[in-house]
């Protein structure tokens, strides 16, 4: 993250995820009609120019095929799974590295009686506070909006001093965000949550394997997306193998470890019309419950 600078790849997140949402509701793979309002000025001129998108698009698609693809399923997936934790009597919400997550506005039932927390990157935060408010004219007071660089800062005396309730069952989102922190801030979050978190609690986030890092990886964009993140201050640094993720978590006091390959989400969420479409298959999406403390 580039000092004091809002998140490039949360804005492109965001611009995926606006595309997306504008394409008729029987073919679309998620929606957040929120997503257009957190583009700065570059990505909201794209998102206007459907010419320019279709360039961009190809060009995009050439350097770091199925990316595009990714994110909006990987945004369905965990909607899909915050829905169900929901549905089961979920307390507690905590999303980390929040970026333009809208999550906190777009489910109805987040605000009633849900605690939620956005915990960010300062200058990403403020600038979504400043859209939020011109968006719905205050800044929401349903959600609880924590700064925090994570590789400088500890997650504990930042959620412990805003009210974050230990006891309660508790979800976080930890999307396209655990490859850019160092290994320990990984444990340490990890830590945090298998320990300070109530029955039921589980985690779900998105990775990448360590040979997308160390150049050694021979997938198609696995180049492309590290130039990218670098060009924004933005630099990969954690991996994880997927052969390994169960018995990560487990040793992290996790169980019910529910592990998916980009790939098949092409057939979970994809229509006939876009199966023609790329599918990124450098990353996993995992979800995990907390082992039950005795």
């Amino acid at each position: 993250m580039k000092e004091h600078k809002p998140s490039r790849t949360a804005e492109r997140n965001a611009l995926a995820r606006a595309l997306e949402s504008r394409r008729p509701e029987d073919i679309r793979v998620c929606y957040d009609p929120l997503a257009k309002y957190f583009m700065g000025t570059g990505f909201a001129f794209v998102f206007n120019h459907r010419l320019l998108l279709r360039v961009l698009w190809w060009i995009s698609n050439r350097v770091r095929p199925g990316l595009g693809s990714f994110v909006i399923a990987r945004s369905r997936y965990m909607d899909d799974y915050l829905q169900t934790c929901i549905n089961n009597g979920l307390e507690q919400l905590v999303i980390l590295g929040a970026g333009y997550d809208s999550r906190a506005y777009r489910f109805d039932e987040l605000r009633k009686g849900i605690k939620v927390f956005e915990v960010d990157y300062p200058a990403t935060q403020r600038v979504k506070l400043e859209k939020l408010e011109k968006l719905f004219g205050s800044t929401p007071n349903h959600v609880t909006y924590v700064s925090i660089d994570f590789d400088k800062e500890k997650l504990p005396e930042k959620l412990f001093e805003n009210a974050y309730d230990r006891k309660l069952t508790t979800l976080f989102i930890w999307e396209g965000v655990i490859y850019y922190i160092t290994a320990e801030a990984v444990d340490e979050i990890l830590a945090f949550v298998a320990n300070n978190s109530g029955t039921g609690s589980s985690i779900i986030f998105d990775y990448l394997p360590p040979s997308v890092l160390n150049r050694a990886s021979e997938l198609k964009g696995a180049k492309g997306v590290r130039k990218q993140v670098e060009r924004s201050g933005e630099p990969l640094t954690f991996g994880i193998e997927e052969e390994t993720i169960e018995e990560f978590l487990f040793k992290r006091g996790f169980c019910q470890v529910e592990n998916v390959r980009s790939e098949s989400f092409k057939g979970r969420y994809f229509k006939e019309i876009d199966q023609g479409k790329k599918m990124s298959g450098m990353f996993g999406v995992v979800h995990a419950t907390v082992e039950p403390r005795e």
